[in-house]
């Protein structure tokens, strides 16, 4: 079986699907692997590492994409126009990726239109098993310690505490909204640099991780957050009242932090606005704020994507793609998390692929098959238990 593994071509994506590391990993699970030339440049992963550990480099994604029956992709891939990489695969080519599918129902349709089986990495099941195959939490983890250098980059004052023979200079405050992974990579970093930390989240069960990493926990309204974590374990939209009073709160303790980060972001919906205009306001000229769902539309309206903007003195940086910023780690990180979604369904004495489509992870990641959307999630009927026949009566009844 042949995986290609492409270039990506979506702007500003510096990461790759596969490591030199995996590939070898692949191919000693039977694969074949054909890297696209330049494909793990920006990763610092030269074509000679790729050949190394056992891969063909072909000159161009064409080339790389005409027979593959698997392919391995960090973002979705092109899907019209004179650059579609759809185009380049083979009707029933296998394609893993991250595919931001919820708030991409077009390309979704053009992948499933043309045949091939495709797998949103972003769906898996927030479940045990799973954790190793979690892109969201891999590439969030160095998203949330990245944001914090970005933040001291920018930022004009020192982290820590530092007592000099000229005088005292007090610790930064930062404030991180949102602990999820990133948040409590966040947190943990931030800490790490010095600063004094708080954060806040709708789902209490946060709390103690804020506080054993050494921060303190910003409460909003304990009863309206008993029930704001879905069974997957992510943030739900809460109702405008809560958002209300989380304004009010935030308001106060806000004024008086030196970076703030953001990082609340709702699965195929708008990043919710948690610093609002007059928020931004109201905190000291030298402030930094940090906008990792910007991408999402971002948790503060005057973040623009991509850039640094200043508004009365405070710093608001947007960002793009924070993971590729991290480029090597995040793209070993991904790479190792395709391969552990893969490995099981590989038969080790044949070598051959394949799926268990009742596995939660294959079923919670599938997105369509045989030409057809099969997410529920996008719109697909589940399928529906056949009804039972009666048994045959028996002699005397």
């Amino acid at each position: 079986m042949k995986i290609a593994i492409p270039k990506e071509r979506q702007s500003g994506e510096t990461r790759v699907a596969a490591s030199p590391e995996v590939v070898g990993k692949l191919i000693a699970l039977g694969f074949q692997v054909t890297v696209e030339k330049s494909a793990g440049a920006d990763a610092s992963f030269s074509d000679d590492a790729y050949k190394d550990a056992g891969a063909k480099i072909a000159k161009d994604a064409a080339t790389a994409l005409k027979d593959a029956d698997m392919v391995l992709k960090v973002g979705c891939p092109i899907t019209s126009g004179e650059k579609s990489e759809i185009k380049l695969m083979k009707k029933g080519a296998i394609l893993i990726a991250g595919l931001s599918a919820l708030s991409n129902k077009k390309d979704m349709e053009a992948i499933a239109k043309a045949g091939i089986t495709a797998f949103a990495m972003e769906l898996m099941p927030r479940i045990t098993r799973a954790q190793s195959m979690d892109i969201l939490s891999s590439q969030s983890n160095l998203a949330g310690y990245k944001s914090v250098l970005d933040a001291a980059a920018v930022y004009g004052r020192a982290f820590p505490m530092m007592m000099t023979a000229a005088g005292t200079i007090a610790p930064a405050k930062v404030f991180i909204m949102g602990v999820g992974v990133a948040g409590l990579q966040a947190i943990a970093t931030a800490k790490r640099l010095g600063a004094i930390v708080t954060a806040t989240d709708v789902r209490p069960a946060t709390a103690e991780q804020v506080e054993s990493l050494g921060g303190k926990f910003l409460s909003v309204d304990s009863e309206m957050e008993k029930d704001a974590q879905t069974e997957g374990g992510y943030a739900k939209e809460m109702p405008p009242e809560y958002f209300e009073k989380q304004k009010k709160v935030v308001a106060e303790h806000i004024t008086k932090q030196d970076i703030v980060i953001t990082t609340a972001l709702i699965p195929g919906r708008a990043a919710p606005v948690l610093v609002t205009e007059d928020m931004v306001a109201s905190m000291k000229p030298g402030s930094v704020i940090i906008d990792l769902a910007v991408e999402a539309g971002g948790n503060c309206p005057l973040s623009e994507l991509g850039k640094v903007v200043e508004v009365g003195g405070v710093k608001i940086v947007g960002h793009e793609n924070v993971p590729g910023r991290l480029a090597e780690d995040a793209s070993k990180l991904f790479a190792k998390n395709l391969l552990n979604f893969i490995t099981p369904h590989v038969d080790k004495e044949t070598k051959t692929l394949s799926f268990d489509w009742e596995d939660e992870t294959v079923s919670g990641t599938l997105i369509c098959r045989d030409g057809k959307i099969v997410h529920p999630r996008l719109g697909a009927t589940p399928p529906q238990p056949k009804p039972e026949e009666p048994e045959p009566a028996k002699e005397g009844e």
